[in-house]
């Protein structure tokens, strides 16, 4: 069933469609308010199973990553990024964003897991980077292991020669109803991919960082206001916020800035994939805003804390794009 908001903006714009392998622009007209709907259809194509990753060619409503109103300016011109988990959901709207900025990018993906989704984004980031930019990569990869985020980080640097900008944003999740459900083996497995990934990459990509080089992590509102049905998720996504401020400290004297984005509700394919049909049919209907929001709505947060002449004064901070829940911490 959908669910309608009423809505009083209109609007064109050119939409990137799939077909196959090549991507067509249409035209289309989108309907926005200030309460911008988002359709959180509950249906048998949406639930992916409980399966992860989650894939987002499935689907329906697929995540916004782009949007006619953001209009670049060179932000992050001659930069290289490394982002994790860039295939789809937030990842693929930063990576979108990155390279229209002026980046180039490298980013991560599950192999024999998220193939579709990141040829469709490889294509996507090839036909929106800028001319100066070098063509976009995708590293398959298990991040929960040290030796295998060594590699990504040899691989991009054999590529492009340093990295500039590093973003820590792969994640799984999986619901429970109590603590008991929660054995070693899948406590082990949330805390490799959420947190033990971010130690491994930050800690090769610092050897090819400088002064003036980002690194950004991806939290989640959930640090701040608890989850009870996420609970290792949730442990995770406080332990990043932790790791942010402390690493902050650490290389602030090197002139390396470290920040977090901490998103709340948002349309991604970690949604259908990590719950029911009730939560799904309901996500993001618990904040002010009444609504889930598109990666497209939390990206620009990780462009502005990449980009030196827009936040040099900024280190240690977390951003929260989350549809208006207040967090004091």
């Amino acid at each position: 069933m959908d669910r309608v908001y009423l809505c009083a903006r209109i609007y064109s714009h050119e939409r990137v469609v799939s077909t196959g392998h090549f991507y067509l622009k249409r035209k289309r007209t989108r309907i926005l308010s200030q309460l911008v709907y988002v359709r959180a259809m509950a249906s048998e194509r949406q639930k992916q199973g409980g399966v992860q990753p989650g894939k987002e060619h499935v689907m329906d409503p697929t995540p916004q990553f782009s949007s006619s109103d953001y209009q670049p300016s060179n932000k992050l011109r001659g930069k290289v990024a490394l982002i994790t988990g860039g295939d789809s959901g937030i990842g693929r709207a930063v990576s979108y964003c990155f390279a229209v900025e002026g980046a180039t990018v490298a980013f991560t993906y599950v192999k024999g897991q998220e193939e579709k989704d990141t040829q469709e984004t490889l294509q996507m980031l090839k036909e929106a980077k800028t001319s100066e930019a070098k063509d976009p990569i995708a590293i398959p990869t298990d991040l929960g292991f040290d030796e295998n985020c060594k590699r990504v980080v040899d691989e991009v640097v054999n590529a492009f020669g340093r990295i500039d900008v590093l973003i820590n944003n792969a994640a799984e999740q999986y619901e429970s109803n109590s603590i008991e459900e929660i054995d070693e083996p899948r406590l082990e497995r949330v805390f490799r991919t959420n947190i033990f990934s971010y130690f491994f990459l930050t800690r090769h990509a610092l050897k090819h960082m400088k002064e003036g080089s980002s690194i950004i992590n991806t939290t989640s509102v959930n640090a701040y206001k608890g989850h009870a049905s996420l609970l290792d998720y949730t442990a995770t996504k406080g332990a990043i916020v932790a790791f942010t401020r402390g690493l902050a400290l650490q290389l602030a004297e090197k002139g390396i800035r470290v920040n977090g984005v901490a998103p709340g509700p948002i349309w991604t394919p970690l949604i259908p994939a990590s719950f029911n049909e009730e939560k799904i049919k309901n996500f993001g209907t618990e904040v002010p805003m009444k609504r889930a929001g598109q990666p497209i709505e939390v990206a620009p947060s990780y462009v502005f804390l990449a980009c030196n002449h827009c936040s040099s004064y900024f280190t240690g901070q977390v951003l929260h794009p989350n549809g208006g829940a207040v967090v004091n911490a």
